[in-house]
């Protein structure tokens, strides 16, 4: 058996694992990144954001022309050809992946396309993935050399990024029209109609690409919004937003099973709250989108005596570190968000950590979460019950925006909201910060950009009601709402 010897070793490819490349390939460290699937960026890249976002602007074009009939322009959609629009997410993908092969080449780290088994010694054991016939060596981009048999690493740290799937429905596993994530983008068409399970992003994004696109949609949802973990202005104004696209959200529904029959489609049935009745409905396809399970369960993580929490998560502190010497773990695998710009921070701290840099911890407080639905959503930081349940927070305080007083909004034709949660922290009682914003509006995803930032940085509220947003632009919407907060409202009471 091969053996090569590393300072770094990372188990798996995707936004966790070659981010942790990267940055410590820059920092001089050798590394070899292990991967089993074909293409790097694990579920991100290849399953996840990149072509479902694909998809998602392709169907933004046709809201577009929608709310053009509104302004005078008489437009309209003829037809999709689905087969132009694989080729546009498949190529997206393509061009994505191969980018980032050639800028970890680049850097000089090692990749190996196989199947990775940690040792209880702490080496890397790797054998071929399974109907390749040998391990692959990839130390220019795209140029493969076969390795015989299997191949022992042995590194001084090793890093876990073997991230997460789709989560099934209890005694309801994936089969016939019932698909999860994955399934659903790699469809030939859009379905006609659809029943989605779930309130989160996934389903959100998914209910609105699909209704847009002109399939009639179903929403079960288990509480009486959407986002329910998010802050309420919020969630309910998407929900509000959904509903007046046409998406059919039915609240307080339990799932009790999916029936899947020789036939086309599938029925949910389900139950709601305070009623026994049984209740069904049909789609040519169901989409389960209740959350993903971590890829912790393989025989090896227990063999090591990795320590996990009752939902399969990875103990990890501050930084990255396992209750093992020298392993690290990140991304999905690791309770909190399961966000690809999480793991890329992630990835990072770790990569200095090794190195022997001295790296601020992830702060969560400072990782925004987005749903690139019609229209976004996006929050980051604190909501005010939050603050207010914070020991070392005083004063909390929120301030809501009237967005259709916004000129861009009112031109967009969407509703929106947006709140900003100030206050200050008890050791300096006297200087109010930006807490946390909350934002529905057609490009949420830019906007929460700012509001990171302000957080982040603990920007006083005053100093960050000086910046000034250009005129006319949804950023102003923020900028307005900061002056509110700050008691000198502008354009508003």
């Amino acid at each position: 058996m091969a053996q090569e010897h590393f300072d770094i070793a990372i188990i798996g490819g995707g936004p966790g694992g070659y981010s942790t490349a990267l940055r410590a390939a820059e920092l001089g460290k050798s590394v070899v990144l292990i991967e089993r699937d074909a293409t790097l960026g694990g579920t991100c890249l290849n399953r996840g954001c990149i072509p479902s976002k694909t998809l998602l602007t392709a169907t933004h074009a046709v809201e577009n022309m929608r709310h053009a009939k509104a302004m005078g322009i008489n437009v309209s959609v003829e037809s999709i050809d689905f087969g132009k629009l694989r080729t546009f997410r498949t190529q997206t993908v393509d061009t994505m992946t191969k980018g980032l092969a050639g800028l970890l080449a680049h850097r000089g780290v090692t990749i190996v396309r196989g199947e990775a088994v940690m040792q209880p010694c702490g080496s890397v054991h790797v054998t071929p993935v399974e109907g390749l016939g040998h391990i692959l060596r990839f130390v220019k981009a795209g140029v493969g050399e076969p390795i015989d048999g299997e191949l022992e690493i042995v590194a001084e740290d090793i890093v876990i990024a073997t991230g997460s799937r789709p989560s099934p429905l209890p005694d309801n596993p994936f089969a016939g029209a019932l698909i999860d994530s994955t399934q659903a983008l790699e469809l030939d068409t859009f379905p006609s109609s659809a029943v989605i399970i779930g309130a989160g992003a996934v389903a959100l994004e998914f209910a609105s690409m699909w209704r847009t696109a002109g399939c009639d949609v179903t929403l079960l949802i288990r509480k009486d919004r959407v986002l329910s973990a998010w802050e309420r202005r919020t969630s309910a104004t998407l929900t509000r937003e959904l509903k007046r696209r046409g998406v059919n959200i039915i609240t307080h529904s339990h799932v009790t099973h999916v029936e899947t029959g020789a036939n086309l489609g599938a029925t949910v049935h389900y139950t709601r709250e305070g009623s026994e009745a049984d209740m069904s409905a049909y789609g040519e396809v169901v989409l389960a989108a209740i959350g993903r399970i971590p890829n912790t369960d393989a025989d090896w993580f227990e063999a090591c005596k990795l320590e996990r929490d009752a939902r399969g998560f990875i103990g990890i502190d501050a930084f990255g570190r396992t209750n093992l010497d020298h392993v690290w773990a990140l991304g999905d695998i690791t309770s909190g968000h399961s966000l690809a710009h999480r793991a890329f921070e992630q990835g990072i701290v770790i990569a200095e950590k090794i190195a022997g840099l001295d790296p601020k911890p992830v702060d969560d407080d400072t990782i925004p979460q987005v749903v690139f639905s019609f229209p976004e959503a996006a929050c980051v930081g604190l909501s005010l019950d939050e603050a207010r349940a914070r020991k070392d927070v005083v004063n909390a305080q929120e301030t809501v925006y009237p967005m259709l007083s916004n000129s861009r909004m009112l031109m967009s034709g969407s509703g929106g909201s947006l709140s900003i949660v100030s206050g200050a922290y008890a050791d300096n009682p006297e200087v109010p910060l930006v807490l946390g914003a909350h934002i529905v509006s057609p490009i949420a995803s830019d906007l929460i950009a700012e509001a990171e930032q302000l957080v982040g940085n603990h920007v006083p509220l005053h100093d960050a009601a000086r910046l000034i947003h250009p005129h006319p632009t949804f950023s102003e919407t923020f900028g307005e709402a900061l002056l509110k907060a700050d008691g000198r409202p502008l354009h508003t009471r």
